[in-house]
């Protein structure tokens, strides 16, 4: 596969973004793009969810192409890519990886992998999501106890940094989760005014504060209420919901994690209408190996799943497909599709710098945090 150069690929991108969608879906041959795709290798597939390797075999057996879904956490799948691309010896051929900022500040720059959106459904993605291609985005949302409380208890995120709630919300480490200091920087870059608005809400006067934003302030607020720090969100989810529970607990879990209501007896409960924001996205950037033997594979590999079919076992999990068209299913069991707009949607625009603020933040949050 011939490799190209990031300011190459930043124009041909911004062609696909901003050309007349009519044209390029006329230009775009799906028909030609499957028989190329079959005269090459089997392709690997990296995600940091199982449920790859369904999706992989929908594939293999829809198109005739065989794919291999491995599923591989974001740190191990972007190690593993880098030392290939050093070693001239690539195995990956698309990754789907759900550190979108890690992605994109040592895999693109250094042409070890590029981005690219399906003409076809380009219409589909809002530009924002294509540079690089967002994938799916999961919710990670403030849940409550539907057994313990008739609604959820909370109505202002402030309230998180009260009393009430001290030692009592669960939620992912940020010192070792970089999505949540992701979190604190878009929330910062996008809605601080929100939040600013927020806390006059909650208190009846404008916020006086030493930091220079109202997120940082939230956050240090927050780190100083000594909120229950897990290492997964099944352990937060297990806090808030899990059965036999007798003390109270909110927590910040993924969506994906509502199948438990079924599958385990949990009684997790979607807090709505939280000023500002209900919780923040977490996406994934579907990526193919610049040195990949199967360009054309790994092409149609990221145009199925921008399809409501190739996207599905991730969508019955409450994930996002960024292609418009495609609504998550009526039985998906968190019920976030109704509240998306609830939701901090993340923004890859300020991705690189979301990735050079995350030891701020993870420093900011060690000071402020009260074991």
């Amino acid at each position: 596969m011939k490799r190209i150069t990031t300011k190459a690929f930043l124009l041909a991108t911004a062609i696909a973004t901003f050309a007349s969608g009519a044209a390029l879906a006329e230009e775009f041959n799906l028909d030609a793009l499957i028989e190329a795709a079959r005269a090459e290798p089997a392709i690997n597939v990296y995600d940091s969810t199982g449920k790859i390797v369904e999706m992989a075999e929908k594939f293999t057996a829809k198109y005739g192409v065989e794919a291999i879904g491995t599923k591989i956490k974001a740190p191990a799948a972007l190690e593993m890519i880098i030392r290939e691309a050093q070693a001239g010896n690539v195995q990956a051929d698309v990754s789907i990886i759900s550190d979108v900022p890690a992605a994109m500040a040592q895999l693109i720059p250094q042409g070890f992998a590029e981005s690219w959106v399906s003409p076809a459904l380009a219409e589909h993605i809002p530009s924002e999501a294509q540079n690089p291609l967002l994938v799916v985005s999961s919710a990670n949302i403030i849940a409550y106890n539907t057994t313990l409380y008739d609604t959820c208890p909370l109505t202002n995120i402030w309230q998180l940094t009260e009393e009430e709630w001290s030692g009592r919300f669960a939620m992912q480490d940020p010192l070792g989760k970089p999505s949540y200091t992701d979190w604190f920087n878009q929330m910062r870059t996008y809605a601080d005014d929100k939040v600013r608005a927020a806390y006059e809400a909650q208190y009846g006067k404008p916020l006086e504060t030493e930091y220079d934003s109202a997120t940082e302030a939230f956050v240090a607020a927050l780190a100083a209420n000594g909120p229950l720090l897990t290492d997964s969100d099944s352990a937060a989810a297990e806090a808030v919901a899990a059965p036999g529970q007798t003390e109270p607990f909110l927590g910040l879990v993924a969506s994906a994690k509502f199948r438990d209501n079924a599958g385990a007896g949990f009684s997790l409960g979607l807090c709505k209408g939280v000023d500002p924001i209900i919780g923040f996205m977490n996406s994934g950037a579907g990526l193919m190996m610049t040195g990949s033997d199967s360009p054309n594979a790994s092409k149609l590999f990221l145009h199925y799943v921008m399809t409501a079919e190739g996207i599905a076992p991730q969508s019955a999990d409450g994930k996002m497909s960024s292609n418009r068209s495609v609504a998550l299913p009526d039985d998906e069991p968190s019920g976030i599709g109704e509240y998306v707009d609830q939701v901090l949607a993340y923004n890859p625009a300020k991705g690189e710098d979301d990735w050079d603020t995350r030891q701020d933040w993870q420093d900011f949050w060690r000071v402020n945090y009260a074991r």
